[in-house]
């Protein structure tokens, strides 16, 4: 006589005792490399657009309409230059990297150290049929 079993898939119930801080440190400085990158490529697609219509040159104008001093123009193109707006967005991108990367390594220490009290991240695992 065979018997047999129509259960669903099997499950097991583990706990998250333990993050590893370097791993976590690896994942999150890969991922905010690449979200540094999206915000350099995003800030130059943009100032490309705007002053590919013109937007910087309207704005210096209407400034100087509203000043009204010829001797004192205003030129926002030269101010917010190619470069230096570039430069600017690489700057905040770094900085983003770096404070990504320790927060998130912090985290993953005071989660190894609360562990104790909560006992850990609950993750249930099931088979596939």
């Amino acid at each position: 006589m065979t018997v047999e079993v129509t259960g669903g898939p099997r499950k097991a119930r583990l706990y998250v005792s333990r993050i590893d801080p370097w791993s976590i440190f690896k994942a999150a400085f890969m991922l905010a490399l690449a979200l540094g990158i999206v915000i350099v490529v995003a800030v130059a697609v943009l100032w490309w657009v705007l002053d590919y219509a013109g937007v910087f040159a309207t704005v210096s104008n209407s400034i100087n309409d509203v000043v009204g001093s010829a001797a004192a123009n205003f030129d926002l193109v030269t101010l917010l230059d190619f470069s230096r707006v570039l430069g600017a967005a690489v700057v905040v991108a770094a900085v983003e990297v770096v404070l990504i990367s320790i927060v998130a390594t912090l985290f993953a220490f005071m989660y190894n150290l609360t562990v104790g009290l909560t006992g850990g991240i609950e993750v249930v695992l099931t088979d596939q049929n």
